[in-house]
């Protein structure tokens, strides 16, 4: 390996060990690290906090004519928690196998974009090109925990309208093909609690409508849902991210007692939780109809709770264009098959990603991960990266950022 490539390998492995795994997350560590590289390449760089405790890194390389809308190249520096136990290699380690490939959690998800990102610009700007617009870079916290704190507090700032953007880039998927993955909008998030009661009782009494019967009717009915969704995505009538997802994330129930739960007690209250992620064309209306008609139902003496991230856009869908409409699409085509690599068609994002803030305020975002032949391991043990695709995706972004910026119509 190159001497060059044995540093960009090197300050990657430095940005994953740094320990941002939620929910505590030094977020400061990461900021001083990335202000370092910002000097080291002449960016400029600021530091916002619009909630205390958690900086957002905004990085500017000025182009040469201001009067044109911007570049945005977003990516999340926190990362979800890992088993450790369970990995092959220390999971912030940032170890290197025999095969070549970089072992620690965000090397998928996705503090290799956000490297991928300042390594290109390095290039660029070791190379002497000037770009004609301004290429923004921002490094959020939060994304795994839902953003609000992050870039949902970004874009509703006058410091983000003054920024004057006319496309994002984000995250995307890996992709197990040659061909690299895009996606033009995202599943809508849902979180939903139901919560069933009843009457206590000794444990041997038959009663109509306790609690856990009650709970366990309405996750019969979920689970009847779910597995519609999944024979359709099995089937292959419906790709992932066209499917409405349905997981039970936690269920409680029952009264502890010393060395466990107390076994001859009906409990008075039972309640499960459930991830929902819906694509963007399915009807909203219908679902929560179904929510409360079959789900969390009055008449059984139900109730739920409902945090739900709408498109609230006046009946407009969240998609970013993919046709002559919108010329970034063509552009971001262009620039990696000009770099060796073939893009699919753009996708439904299967889950969400803070791009949906940035379409939420109107702007183009494309979810973007150079990231091919490879498995999807973002939140799964040994997560990994091999050295020379997380290369091969710097020379992606080098000419994307370059088709990007070159680009003079308003």
């Amino acid at each position: 390996m190159a001497l060059d490539s044995k540093a960009i390998i090197s300050r990657f492995q430095d940005y994953l060990r740094i320990n941002t795994v939620q929910p505590n997350p030094d977020y400061y560590a990461a900021a001083n690290f990335i202000k370092l590289q910002a000097q080291s390449i002449s960016l400029q760089y600021q530091s916002i906090e619009f909630v205390q405790g958690k900086p957002i890194v905004l990085l500017k390389w000025a182009g040469s004519d201001p009067s044109l809308p911007a570049i945005l190249l977003n990516s999340h520096v926190d990362v979800v928690p890992f088993e450790a136990e369970k990995w092959d290699h220390p999971p912030l380690g940032a170890e290197i196998d025999e095969d070549g490939r970089i072992y620690a959690r965000g090397t998928q998800d996705m503090k290799s974009v956000g490297m991928q990102y300042l390594e290109a610009i390095r290039k660029l700007v070791a190379s002497g090109y000037k770009p004609l617009r301004s290429v923004y870079v921002t490094f959020v916290p939060d994304e795994e925990i839902g953003g609000a704190d992050g870039v949902g507090r970004f874009v509703e700032s006058e410091i983000f309208k003054s920024l004057s953007i006319a496309v994002v880039l984000d995250e995307g998927l890996p992709s197990p093909t040659e061909n690299y993955r895009v996606f033009n909008g995202e599943r809508i998030p849902w979180s939903l609690q139901i919560k069933a009661v009843g009457q206590p009782g000794h444990g041997s009494k038959l009663y109509d409508d306790s609690a856990s019967e009650n709970l366990t009717k309405s996750i019969e009915s979920m689970m009847r849902f779910r597995a519609s969704q999944f024979d359709m995505l099995k089937a292959g009538l419906k790709p992932d991210g066209g499917v409405v997802s349905v997981n039970m994330v936690f269920l409680k129930a029952g009264t502890p007692s010393p060395d466990g739960f107390v076994m001859n007690l009906q409990p008075s209250e039972a309640e499960a939780g459930f991830d929902i992620c819906i694509p963007p064309t399915a009807d909203l209306v219908a679902l929560e109809k179904r929510l409360v008609e079959e789900w969390a139902p009055v008449s059984r003496n139900m109730s739920y709770k409902l945090w739900r991230f709408d498109q609230n856009l006046s009946g407009k869908q969240l998609l970013t264009g993919n046709d002559n409409s919108n010329p970034w699409w063509g552009l971001l085509q262009n620039a990696v098959n000009e770099a060796g690599g073939k893009t699919t068609e753009p996708e439904i994002f299967p889950a969400s990603t803070d791009s949906r803030y940035f379409r939420k305020a109107g702007l183009p975002a494309f979810g973007f991960s150079p990231i091919s032949n490879t498995p999807s391991l973002r939140h799964d043990h040994n997560e990994y990266l091999s050295q020379a695709e997380y290369l091969r995706g710097i020379d992606m972004y080098v000419s994307i950022i370059k088709a990007y910026t070159s680009y003079s119509s308003p």
